[in-house]
């Protein structure tokens, strides 16, 4: 995303998606989620051992989101965490 694509707004009709129920949002594309996933399902919030200070260059509209969310140093670096786990085994030790 570039600073150009920051300033553009958007096309959508958020009233109108904010005035709408649940009723009428159409789910039908979306696989129901049976017990067998929520058998499995489980909340991850991993414990960090220790903590480095850096500076992170964010898009703005993230760290909008994440501090609407509150805690949003914690959920950041939790989201940061479960991507480097799930994508570890392709990471290459230099």
């Amino acid at each position: 995303m570039n600073e150009t694509n920051l300033k553009n707004s958007s096309a959508t009709d958020w009233a109108r998606i904010d005035a709408m129920t649940d009723e009428e949002n159409d789910t039908s594309d979306i696989a129901p989620l049976g017990a067998d996933f929520f058998a499995r399902a489980a909340l991850q919030m991993p414990q960090a051992p220790r903590t480095a200070t850096v500076t992170l260059v964010v898009d703005a509209d993230v760290l909008a989101w994440f501090q609407a969310q509150g805690e949003s140093q914690n959920r950041m670096n939790a989201a940061l965490r479960l991507y480097a786990a799930a994508h570890q085994e392709k990471v290459r030790p230099n």
